[in-house]
C-alpha cells in the first residue's frame, strides 16, 4: 500500500515539475454503485444505489495525444438487498485514487483506463424490516481498509475548461474483512461527472 501511495505522489510531483504541460481541475458527479456476493460458484447481485463523487485531478501531458491523469476523489458506494419485504443497505464511503492513462482519439474526445486504490472512510449498514422501523449500524470493521479496481471510460470537452467524464470501475479485490462463510464481496461503480480545468 505504501509503495502505491508513493507512486501516486511521484506522478503528481512530476506534474508540478512540468507545470507548463499540466492542467489541474475539479470534478463532481453521480455514482450508480453495486456489489456482488459470490460463494461456491453461486453469486448474488443486489440492487444498485445512487451515490456521489467529488474531488480534483491533474492532467499531465506526456506526449502529443497522451496524458496521465491522477485523481483524488471522495466517493459514496454500496448496494441494497431486498427479500420478503425486508431491506438491507450497505453505505460505503471511500477516498479513491485513480491514475488514468488518457488518449485523445479526437480533438475533444478522449478514452481512458487505469488502476484505482480506494481507502475506506466509513461503512454504515441500514436494516429495515417490513412493517417495522430502521436499524442503523456501523459496519466498518466488516470491510477492508483498502481495495483495488480498474477504471475504463471516456470524456468529452465542451470547451477548454468544461468537460464530462463517463466511467466504469470494476472492483478486483475482496472488500470483506473476513470470509468465514466463504463469501467474496466485490464492488462496481458506473459514474458520470462534470469537470472544470483551470
Amino acid at each position: 500500500m505504501k509503495k502505491s501511495i508513493l507512486t501516486v505522489a511521484a506522478i503528481i510531483a512530476f506534474g508540478f515539475a512540468n507545470a507548463q504541460e499540466t492542467k489541474f481541475g475539479v470534478k463532481a458527479g453521480l455514482n450508480i454503485a453495486n456489489q456482488k456476493f459470490e460463494a461456491d460458484g453461486f453469486s448474488v447481485s443486489p440492487n444498485s444505489i445512487i451515490g456521489v463523487q467529488v474531488g480534483g485531478f491533474a492532467e499531465i501531458n506526456v506526449a502529443g495525444k497522451f496524458a496521465i491523469q491522477p485523481e483524488v476523489l471522495f466517493s459514496t458506494e454500496g448496494s441494497k438487498l431486498k427479500f420478503d419485504g425486508d431491506e438491507i443497505q450497505f453505505n460505503l464511503s471511500y477516498i479513491n485514487i485513480p491514475v488514468m492513462a488518457k488518449f485523445y482519439a479526437a480533438e475533444k474526445f478522449s478514452i481512458h483506463a487505469g488502476p484505482q486504490l480506494g481507502f475506506l472512510v466509513s461503512a454504515k449498514g441500514k436494516y429495515k424490516e417490513a412493517g417495522m422501523g430502521e436499524v442503523k449500524e456501523d459496519i466498518k470493521d466488516a470491510y477492508k481498509s483498502v481495495n483495488f479496481g480498474l477504471n475504463f471510460g471516456a470524456g468529452y470537452e465542451f470547451t477548454d475548461n468544461l468537460l464530462v467524464d463517463i466511467r466504469y470501475n470494476v472492483g478486483l479485490s475482496d472488500v470483506a474483512e473476513t470470509n468465514d462463510e466463504g463469501v467474496k464481496t466485490t464492488g462496481s461503480v458506473f459514474s458520470i461527472a462534470l469537470g472544470y480545468k483551470f
